[in-house]
């Protein structure tokens, strides 16, 4: 007899757009689902896979929650990913849905592609590419570029590229998307949603739909069930360097670098993140998060910023054999002044 396909979401999103909250309030409210979830970090820290670990959701057990670290899934589909999705249907219980979190700094198109080989494509579909994005970045202005002024340019030096990596990947996870969740309304009125919903629109010649989202919470039926075999439409969704390669350029991560900052205990917790706060502008920093050790705290301190916003709770008790100890993962432009920032953040202690 036939199996049927189990059904997969790729969930992606730029840094810290709230796609680790979402999935995590979804495995919490799965109605029963047993849900196999596969993370994948840039850089060396799985901080995601340890905040997804500590919800305590019956549809998404540790075993169920597979970390592929410190590379993006876009780049080693055949090492990493292709050997993961073989190891997890070999299972005897095999789970009702499986749901993927890229890293910030994935391109979806080459990840929703590997559904199309052979050992997965008679098993596995993609159910939807769900691309989560912060409303109050985008209606800071952290990807809309002066066209006019990019336009004149243009007109002088036709040669130029003046588009931005992040410009580009905010557009590749847009062009990929079956819907489009406007994550963090509730910091925005509703003249500055619309202005996000025309930005975002404007961004990609596709037209998914689009929801709003406070807080990354969205009802799973909305998430899960799309139906769309995404994976048989890939051709129309190309990216940036899905292009630049039929024009014979090769596509890497050099646009960005991360490293991993290890600190003492923070004594004062609320003093070191207002000190981060003016590390990230000076150095331009897109994305810093990890765990702190508070003394006298049984739980560990959990910190994430994007920009100069800065979430931070006590998230989890340590663990009987974990070491406690404040890791910080850090992500940047290739530029980045790495020892700079690594002071900096070690002076804000």
């Amino acid at each position: 007899m036939l199996q049927q396909k189990i059904p997969a979401t790729v969930i992606t999103g730029f840094l810290g757009a709230g796609k680790t909250t979402m999935i995590r309030n979804l495995l919490q409210n799965a109605g029963g689902k047993r849900i196999a979830l596969i993370i994948n970090e840039f850089g060396d820290l799985g901080v995601d896979g340890d905040v997804l670990k500590g919800c305590g959701a019956e549809a998404c057990t540790e075993d169920d929650i597979i970390e592929l670290t410190n590379g993006c899934i876009c780049c080693t589909v055949a090492d990493d990913f292709i050997p993961t999705m073989s190891k997890l249907l070999e299972r005897e219980n095999r789970p009702d849905h499986i749901v993927i979190e890229t890293s910030g700094l994935a391109l979806p198109q080459p990840l929703v592609a590997a559904f199309n080989w052979p050992e997965i494509k008679t098993q596995v579909t993609v159910d939807g590419v769900i691309t989560v994005v912060d409303s109050a970045a985008v209606a800071a202005g952290r990807f809309a570029d002066d066209h006019d002024r990019v336009d004149a340019l243009r007109v002088e030096d036709e040669n130029l590229d003046h588009e931005s990596p992040l410009e580009e990947l905010f557009e590749d996870q847009l062009t990929a998307a079956d819907l489009i969740v406007l994550n963090k309304t509730d910091l925005l009125d509703a003249a500055g949603i619309q202005t996000v919903r025309d930005e975002v629109a404007s961004r990609t010649a596709r037209k998914p739909s689009m929801i709003e989202a406070k807080n990354g919470d969205v009802a799973a039926a909305v998430l899960l069930g799309l139906g769309v075999g995404t994976e048989d439409d890939i051709a129309n969704r190309k990216s940036h360097h899905e292009l630049e390669h039929e024009n014979g350029e090769e596509h890497d991560h050099d646009e960005f670098d991360s490293f991993v900052v290890e600190l003492p205990a923070l004594a004062d917790p609320s003093a070191f993140i207002e000190r981060l706060k003016g590390v990230i502008a000076e150095h331009d920093v897109l994305r810093v998060k990890g765990f702190a050790d508070v003394p006298g705290k049984p739980l560990r301190l959990l910190i994430q910023a994007v920009g100069s916003r800065i979430d931070s709770y006590f998230e989890r008790a340590w663990a009987p054999d974990e070491s406690r100890g404040t890791r910080l993962v850090v992500i940047g432009l290739h530029d980045m002044d790495e020892a700079a920032v690594r002071a900096a953040i070690a002076a804000a202690v």
